[in-house]
């Protein structure tokens, strides 16, 4: 059946309903996520011959070659389901974020009788309260270390009982409130920490106006040294919110959303009003923007950003009119806290419309700027590549490199990696992990070879079903490197050698070594290493790629070490068995975790009772 054919009776079937479709290519990867309030009629609207499409949807169109869907209860439902949908497949032709990673947000352990502040970028569904996204952990940290001289919050991993003996050397350089000595007592302690939670939400003046009071108490009490010290606490606060500038007279809080674009990139710069006044600002950067007009790109951040967002202000101000505006704000209510009515606003003069200018100024610098960053790494790329294929003596220059590493801690859960670079860069999608089977003990050069094995049995493997009639290359496995590097010396070089061998592709895929002694690449038959000039771009990339397949590597072996310690533990409880054993692990992750969870969120759990769950953080 061709494919014609095959769509012809795929959309005769579809249903008159709302819901979400997912487009597929001929190697099953699915290329366009859409939501649609009447399936059938939104999907025939693709293949109609009178049917005038942008160019990027008439492009896409060529390309469908199999088609999903959802259906679902209503418009809104479809909304939510098509942004996880886009999150997960990150489809070509979708307006999309960037960056695939989970953006960083502060986490405020509210839950706790002594919250602490960290730094995540997961948000659970807990009683901690969360601020962000951020795009930079960088910022982040250094947020909190400006807080943290205004808010000393806990840092240590104590149980806060009062009644330590000595506190730590923080309580000293005044950078924590010592609740361990009882210093302060819980309540005190969470006050502070509820001023920070609103100096996070940029509301300084309830705080200024409590510490106020505070010190005039303490001042008439002739506490004069605790008064002194709310007085320095006033001033560090004064020094942070005086960048804080007046933008709105109306004191709302308020999201000013604007882009730029240029040559198929476009940046979304995000202002933070609250209260009126501006305290922060984030930039974004998105893919797939190069066919797409303005209102797609902004309707498409909104949804995204949303999402993931951890606070919903009752405004938000946009270049642009949205798509579908009345859809997303019923679903900006329902995520704004208390369900309140959100606004979405293009303005047409005034302050807010001088924002929203001021926005997009600051995306076309912004992205200006990461244009020569982009563009310096590239020429980077290109020039460590040439210098790698001369060096090597390479017959192309290695435009996909392959590096694989072993972690282990005394031959227990031992871990693979392997990493893939691609013109320079990491291609994280084709990452895989290996957990070793095969091998007794600490034996590295065995656990290589059975990586390798494993890597190249995979590779005839995708070939065989790539010939299939309709089958698909696996990107990961299915391409042969131009150049495979094994983290460590002759040893190791031997043994993929005979891997390569065994598998009929010596000769086709070069292999190096790297030491880590003195950064020196050993090639097959080759009696001395290749010594790459200290400060080459070559030198630096390899590094670059050997140390990333030692990262996630060592990821790969810390879970599987966690998992093996969790799962003897748990073990240990009465009633918990091999399936619940996996519920858990599955739901936290870790024992820190289980111990923070609440009793009611173990218990959430199928299969374990409320009193199973008070066991489990008993003997936690």
């Amino acid at each position: 059946m061709s494919t014609a054919e095959h769509l012809k009776l795929l959309i005769e079937g579809l249903p008159a309903k709302p819901g979400c479709y997912l487009m597929k290519d001929s190697e099953g990867r699915v290329i366009y996520v859409g939501k649609a309030v009447h399936l059938r009629s939104r999907i025939r609207s693709y293949f109609q011959p009178s049917a005038t499409h942008s160019p990027k949807i008439a492009e896409m169109v060529t390309h469908i070659a199999d088609i999903e869907w959802i259906v679902v209860g209503s418009e809104l439902e479809a909304l939510i389901l098509e942004m996880t949908l886009i999150k997960r497949h990150r489809p070509k032709y979708n307006v999309r974020l960037k960056d695939d990673k989970r953006y960083p947000y502060i986490k405020i352990s509210w839950g706790a009788d002594f919250p602490k502040v960290l730094v995540t970028r997961r948000v659970g569904r807990d009683k901690a309260r969360y601020y962000g996204p951020y795009t930079s952990v960088w910022a982040v940290h250094q947020t909190l270390d400006v807080l943290r001289k205004v808010f000393p919050y806990l840092t240590c991993d104590r149980v806060i009982t009062g009644e330590d003996k000595r506190a730590c050397l923080y309580y000293h350089i005044k950078l924590c409130l010592a609740p361990c000595i009882g210093a302060v007592d819980r309540e005190a302690y969470r006050a502070m920490i509820k001023d920070l939670c609103r100096f996070l939400e940029g509301r300084s003046e309830p705080v200024v106006a409590r510490l106020h009071q505070e010190m005039e108490r303490a001042s008439n009490a002739m506490d004069y040294e605790r008064a002194a010290a709310i007085r320095d606490q006033l001033y560090a606060i004064e020094r942070v919110v005086e960048g804080q500038k007046v933008v709105l007279r109306d004191k709302i809080d308020s999201d000013v959303i604007a882009f730029a674009r240029d040559e198929g990139d476009a940046c979304v710069q995000v202002f933070f009003v609250r209260a009126g006044k501006l305290i922060g600002s984030e930039y974004f950067v998105l893919d797939g923007t190069r066919q797409a007009d303005d209102r797609e790109v902004v309707t498409a951040f909104v949804k995204q950003f949303y999402a993931e967002a951890t606070h919903v202000p009752s405004s938000v101000l946009l270049p642009e009119e949205v798509e579908e505006s009345e859809i997303i704000e019923s679903w900006l209510a329902q995520r704004r806290d208390g369900g309140q009515r959100v606004r979405l606003v293009v303005p047409r003069r005034g302050p807010k419309r001088e924002l929203v200018r001021l926005a997009a100024e600051n995306a076309a610098e912004t992205l200006a700027m990461l244009r020569s960053r982009w563009e310096a790494d590239r020429s980077k790329h290109v020039q460590a590549l040439g210098e790698l294929r001369e060096a090597l003596k390479l017959a192309e220059p290695p435009n996909r490199i392959e590096c694989y590493d072993v972690s282990n801690l005394q031959g227990t859960a031992a871990a693979g990696s392997m990493v893939v670079f691609e013109q320079g860069a990491p291609s994280k999608r084709l990452y895989r992990k290996f957990t070793i089977n095969s091998v007794q003990g600490q034996d590295d050069f065995a656990s290589m070879e059975e990586i390798l094995q494993r890597r190249f049995r995979r590779w005839h493997v995708a070939r065989e079903k790539a010939a299939e009639p309709g089958g698909k290359l696996d990107p990961a496995f299915g391409r042969l490197p131009n150049l495979l590097i094994v983290d460590g010396g002759k040893g190791q070089v031997g043994r993929a050698q005979a891997v390569l061998h065994e598998h009929d592709l010596e000769g086709e895929v070069p292999v190096a070594g790297l030491a880590k002694s003195h950064e020196e690449l050993y090639l097959p038959g080759q009696r001395d290493p290749v010594v790459l000039p200290r400060r080459s771009q070559a030198l630096y990339l390899v590094q670059r790629v050997r140390d990333e397949a030692h990262r996630f590597a060592l990821s790969h072996h810390r879970t599987r070490r966690r998992k093996v310690g969790l799962a003897s533990q748990l073990d240990e409880i009465e009633g918990i068995g091999p399936a619940r054993r996996r519920t858990l692990i599955k739901a936290f992750g870790d024992v820190k975790a289980i111990r923070e969870a609440d009793v009611e969120a173990i218990a959430a759990l199928p299969g374990i009772s409320l009193e199973l769950a008070k066991r489990v953080k008993t003997e936690l």
